[in-house]
């Protein structure tokens, strides 16, 4: 079934549902690269975009954005918490199903685990615009709702011990995983690269029968599923050699394959993003200007960032930087045409795909700061911020910097 198709029946009719996957045979690599790492890539490019490319707002400090590394860092360990969740959510189901009158069997534990979340994940669009926040709380109960209606389906436990063995598996699933989180933020395993580092309990294959067209979302994301296939392949020979050096090499590229889409991408450099920094911005002169390319372990990004003022009132920031290694994940907000809106007596925000281009604006009715930021060619980022000065001024002033000069860039760098 089209993935499309189940997340609809799961969410919309999901007692009808749960009887069709209850009598479907899916392998735990058709299930993951098929459903689960489209679906667990939302929350995080979307946490990645609200926090560093968007920023936050937060009480008495104003706008705050994290670093692009560290932005980076917290999207991929998010990802791969995700796909480790899932496992961690199938096995306590399926050690729990005796327990409770059901049975045990390993490939319809780790359909209840994978369906029951697909709530979560979508909601986890919300990240860009975390006021709403409480929608994603929404979601995740009726995450436990489906899990509540799915275990009698598929691991056949009697309907009146059903309550009881959802509470059981959320209360061990919330302790577990805090001890899997803590884990994984040390160590997290290179076998979560690649279909093949997931257990297979169908004994099945991945299927390579669905094909989706290579410009939509799910065929870009089948294209990268492919490359972290093959590295996988090369992972798994680095683990044979017994070779250390290599084994962290191989890791690092699939790590890298990831974040860039399927290739890895270095940054222009500071040089080439300098001249995009004018001496004068939306009508005030040049304050202060600096530049820096920083990463670690071959994922690099890079920056210029000017200020300008009137030494008053007014202030305005212009930021221009490459995402470099992390262009993947801009690449996957630009395909799943990620978007959202909010306004209150405030301001507003909201988040569009405008002609290719992720746009964010950011604007206040109460004469406070507003915001602009753009990505282009899906690795660009030109953001600029501005006090006491509007958002019809600050795109005005966007406008007029060479942004076609610079989305032309976006294949400098690009090793496939």
């Amino acid at each position: 079934m089209a993935m499309v198709d189940r997340v609809k029946g799961i969410c919309l009719k999901p007692k009808a549902e749960w009887e069709a996957i209850a009598e479907e045979e899916s392998s735990a690599a058709a299930l993951f690269t098929g459903y689960v790492v489209p679906l667990a890539a939302i929350p995080a490019i979307a946490g990645f975009i609200g926090g560093s490319i968007i920023g936050r707002s937060m009480p008495f400090v104003g706008s705050y954005r994290v670093p692009m590394a560290s932005g980076l860092a917290m999207a991929v360990f998010t990802f791969v918490m995700a796909l480790v969740g899932v496992f961690v959510l199938s096995l306590i189901v399926n050690a729990l199903a005796p327990s409770f009158g059901g049975q045990k069997n390993g490939a319809q534990a780790l359909k209840v685990a994978v369906y029951s979340y697909t709530p979560a994940w979508l909601a986890g669009a919300l990240h860009i615009l975390p006021m709403l926040g409480i929608l994603a709380i929404l979601a995740g109960l009726y995450g436990i709702f489906l899990l509540y209606l799915g275990l009698p389906r598929l691991m056949k436990c009697a309907q009146e011990k059903a309550v009881a063995y959802t509470a059981v598996v959320v209360v061990c699933a919330i302790v577990l995983f805090l001890v899997v989180g803590a884990a994984g933020a040390a160590i997290m395993g290179t076998g979560m690269f690649g279909a093949r580092g997931i257990p297979d309990f169908a004994g099945g294959h991945t299927s390579s029968s669905v094909q989706f067209d290579k410009d939509s979302p799910l065929g870009k994301l089948q294209a990268m599923g492919k490359v972290l296939e093959e590295n996988n392949k090369k992972m798994e020979a680095a683990k044979k050699s017994g070779d250390p050096n290599a084994q962290a090499a191989a890791a690092m590229a699939g790590l890298g394959a990831m974040l860039g889409g399927g290739k890895h991408v270095d940054p222009v450099g500071i040089d080439q993003l300098k001249p995009f920094i004018p001496d004068s911005f939306a009508g005030f002169a040049k304050l202060s200007s600096n530049a820096e390319k920083t990463g670690a372990m071959g994922m690099m990004v890079s920056k210029a960032q000017a200020s300008y003022g009137d030494r008053a009132q007014k202030n305005v920031s212009l930021e221009i930087s490459d995402a470099g290694g992390a262009s993947g994940l801009l690449g996957l907000a630009g395909w799943m045409n990620i978007q959202g809106e909010k306004e209150d007596d405030n301001g507003f925000e909201r988040t569009q795909n405008e002609n290719g281009r992720l746009v964010h604006e950011k604007g206040s009715k109460r004469g406070g700061g507003n915001e602009l930021t753009l990505v282009l060619g899906g690795r660009f980022v030109v953001s600029a911020k501005g006090r006491g000065v509007d958002l019809a001024a600050l795109k005005t002033a966007v406008s007029s910097l060479d942004l076609a000069k610079l989305e032309a860039m976006k294949d400098i760098g690009v090793q496939k």
